[in-house]
């Protein structure tokens, strides 16, 4: 057996309102949307990755998603821009290893 994909699904009460988030900020396509359930994706291939923690880093909360982008300038800018909070970071975290 080959895990070929794992998917975050995220409960929202306005699936719609989570295009502002995904496509408008993020830049993710809308790849399906049954009004119940709406599906956004990157047009490059990702890697499988799945993280488990008890914590989210210098003790806040997990996290319901981690997203890695190429220019977190830019990220940032467009979160702001678009209203949301930050809840917590960028910062660089000490590393276990």
């Amino acid at each position: 057996m080959k895990v070929k994909r794992i998917v975050a699904n995220i409960a929202a009460p306005d699936v719609a309102a989570a295009k502002r988030f995904y496509q408008d900020v993020l830049g993710l396509a809308l790849l399906m949307d049954h009004g119940w359930i709406a599906t956004y994706v990157a047009a490059t291939k990702m890697d499988v990755q799945i993280s488990v923690a008890s914590q989210g880093g210098s003790g806040t909360p997990v996290p319901d998603l981690s997203i890695e982008v190429d220019d977190l300038d830019a990220a940032l800018t467009r979160m702001r821009a678009a209203g949301f909070a930050i809840e917590y970071g960028p910062v660089d975290e000490p590393s276990a290893l």
